[in-house]
């Protein structure tokens, strides 16, 4: 029998705390109630208080999505972590932290998944950048430069994407050894342009040229739907599990 996808495995049913309940955290609610799961507690700016303290509600939460905003990002998932919740997230510019909620992690031996991008396509896109990066490193005369686009309530630029993008190509090639924001054409710079325009769930774009062609690489966004149902293919698979985990581990990437 061949190896099932995680779309083929069977539902596990979970009770979920959602923390931030913004366009991203109800999108995930309504794919969480349409398969099933139960949605035990939401958290907004309304009710931000109770992650203080959610040792309380411990025994009817099996999992914490967590998609808010870069402020108060690393104290909801410490807030978490303490009350030894396990805990998915999906916000973005707050990664200066990440080696505190690392520690933190390992030393109440709690269970955190992090990820810029939930979009299985998204995480398959950033594998094919690497493998161009590679066959690129040949040719020194192309460069190589991201563009993202999104939304116009989009409160971080570059998004958490594209800074993901370009560290998976800076931690390969031979020509590119930093990235830079919007301004920037030096031959070593890794050069990102970051657009906000009404109405757009993500693109992102790599493009790859020199005097003679541009080669283009794209991922199109068409909604947040293939955001939410990564988280939750997150959230079942941090089921019973112990440690720090992202989409490679899901995805079984090598």
């Amino acid at each position: 029998m061949g190896q099932l996808s995680l779309w083929d495995i069977k539902i596990i049913k979970m009770r979920l705390a959602i923390i931030g309940h913004g366009k991203m955290g109800k999108t995930i609610e309504q794919a969480a109630r349409k398969i099933g799961h139960e949605v035990s507690l939401i958290i907004d700016l309304h009710n931000q208080h109770i992650t203080k303290d959610l040792t309380p509600y411990k025994n009817n939460i099996d999992v914490a999505i967590e998609f808010s905003i870069p402020g108060i990002a690393h104290e909801n998932i410490t807030n978490c972590l303490k009350a030894g919740i396990p805990v998915v997230s999906g916000t973005t510019g707050w990664l200066d932290k990440f080696d505190e909620v690392i520690e933190l992690t390992k030393r109440t031996k709690g269970t955190f998944f992090y990820s810029s991008n939930y979009s299985i396509g998204v995480n398959l896109f950033f594998e094919i950048n690497k493998y161009a990066t590679r066959l690129f490193n040949a040719y020194p005369d192309y460069n190589l430069s991201i563009e993202e686009i999104h939304h116009l309530h989009k409160l971080d630029s570059p998004s958490g994407t594209a800074i993901t993008l370009a560290n998976n190509i800076l931690a390969i090639s031979k020509i590119k050894d930093h990235w830079t924001i919007n301004d920037s054409n030096e031959p070593k710079d890794l050069k990102i342009t970051s657009i906000r325009q009404k109405d757009v769930a993500g693109i992102h774009t790599t493009k790859i040229e020199n005097q003679h062609d541009i080669i283009e690489i794209k991922h199109i966004a068409k909604s947040r739907i293939g955001f939410a149902d990564g988280a939750l293919e997150a959230a079942k698979f941090i089921q019973n599990k112990v440690g720090v985990f992202g989409m490679s581990d899901l995805l079984n990437f090598q």
